[in-house]
């Protein structure tokens, strides 16, 4: 049984750094940053990697991992196609979570608040600093939509061929105006850090009307 290999396998297994949550700056992001960077100098594989949830028509939750691309006064950036399923439901609905985990250093960050749309020359901006290749599969579109053809990957290889020749013969960067920058304007964030005996150390920043309220909470 699947169960069997599952209770076999290790857990918990990272190397926390030092952390006294009796020492924490006033603002979630300057934790964020200091614990984003501590992963990038251990060596965490892509650790602007992070999962994006949100809720649908029917309200069942929705998650998919994809990057930050930007930590400002706003909030915590990321960008795809409006068209797409997650641009659907924050149109419908501008709330999400983003979580981000770092196993090696037994660490993980939860932010919950308010999705907003980005500016047109930032969501431009976005596409454009993108490779040449990610460029093209933005300009296609689709993304999520069930590939009709009977030959699938003859199909997008065509459809991204065609966008690529759109983008090496355009004489400027060359913008699909479907391509969106969201920020969550955070109202939560909530750090956890892992203890192999699961007395982990959580600490939950709430925004308040002057600030952040800052909580310890039991593991």
């Amino acid at each position: 049984m699947l169960r069997d290999d599952l209770r076999a396998l290790p857990a918990l297994v990272g190397r926390p750094p030092a952390f006294d949550p009796g020492a924490l700056p006033a603002d979630p992001r300057e934790l964020f940053v200091e614990w984003f960077r501590a992963a990038v100098d251990a060596g965490v594989p892509e650790p602007h990697a992070m999962t994006l949830s949100t809720v649908d028509d029917d309200g069942l939750p929705d998650a998919r991992v994809l990057l930050l691309k930007d930590l400002t006064p706003e909030g915590w950036w990321f960008a795809s196609e409006e068209g797409s399923a997650k641009g659907r439901q924050l149109a419908a609905n501008p709330r999400a979570a983003l979580t981000f985990y770092w196993s090696s250093l037994g660490r993980s960050v939860r932010i919950r608040g308010r999705v907003e749309r980005g500016s047109d020359a930032r969501s431009a901006q976005d596409q454009l600093e993108r490779g040449v290749g990610a460029c093209a599969v933005a300009l296609v579109g689709r993304s999520g939509a069930a590939v009709g053809g009977a030959d699938p990957d003859t199909e997008i290889d065509a459809a991204v061929d065609a966008a690529l020749r759109r983008i090496r013969e355009a004489e400027s960067g060359l913008v699909d105006p479907g391509w969106r920058a969201w920020f969550v304007h955070a109202t939560s964030v909530e750090f956890w850090q892992a203890h192999p005996e699961r007395r982990h150390v959580r600490v939950r920043y709430e925004r308040a009307a002057d600030g952040w309220a800052i909580a310890r909470l039991w593991p």
